[in-house]
């Protein structure tokens, strides 16, 4: 490994950090010894990278610190791709459009080297072979969530059978061959999944629910948890 590819992921290891990391675990993420990580660090600092700690305790990178845009490693953007392919597959229009910019702006600026990883990836997402079809402007219903604004909507459930709810939307959720609106229901008293394609007809209220939409989610992803 080249030295500067060395230092650029010694920086993003201490970036995803939450906490202090050994040169031990460093060291043995990037293939090298303890020595190298140390004399790393020491070249890094000198170059006024905010990373403080010490030998023994371990290191973390300080707030604000920002590299480079799109200094991406090959995998990166193999990963960066596919995630926009899948988006332009499977997002609503506006969402595929940005996914479809994404990669345009990606090839743009990396460089000539890389650019086969973005136009012609040996990892690619198939075809959809199924479309449904979805009776909810997935557009507006986003900017809805965002606002943390209630939903009232008539569904119809695999029984045929119809319920109207009003539903306090935290997100949009995507399986391989339906969307669904996450939310909780009024009715139920709890979160529940709706498939957007058995959404018959939704409003958007005006009325904003009591909680904040990322308070609300990170409340559903413990219960997740709790079920599995």
């Amino acid at each position: 490994m080249r030295r500067a590819d060395r230092l650029f992921q010694l920086i993003e290891i201490l970036r995803r950090a939450r906490r202090p990391i050994t040169a031990d675990a460093i060291a043995a993420e990037l293939e090298t010894s303890k020595r190298t990580v140390y004399r790393d660090i020491d070249d890094l600092m000198s170059q006024r990278v905010p990373i403080r700690g010490e030998a023994g305790l371990g290191y973390i990178l300080e707030a604000g610190f920002d590299l480079p845009p799109l200094m991406l490693t090959s995998d990166e953007i193999e990963a960066a791709v596919l995630g926009a392919q899948w988006v332009a597959r499977n997002g609503d229009p506006e969402l595929a459009k940005a996914a479809l910019g994404l990669m345009a702006k990606i090839g743009a600026v990396v460089p000539e080297r890389l650019r086969s990883y973005v136009f012609d990836p040996v990892t690619a997402m198939p075809p959809r072979w199924k479309e449904s079809p979805d009776n909810v402007d997935l557009v507006t219903l986003r900017g809805h969530i965002r606002a943390g604004r209630k939903v009232k909507l008539r569904y119809r459930d695999e029984q045929e059978r119809d319920t109207e709810r009003i539903v306090w939307p935290i997100a949009v959720g995507y399986l391989d061959l339906s969307r669904l609106l996450i939310g909780w229901c009024e009715l139920r008293s709890d979160f529940r999944h709706f498939r957007i394609d058995r959404i018959v007809e939704l409003s958007l209220l005006e009325a904003r629910y009591p909680a904040r939409p990322a308070a609300l989610r990170a409340q559903w992803r413990k219960g997740l948890g709790t079920k599995a």
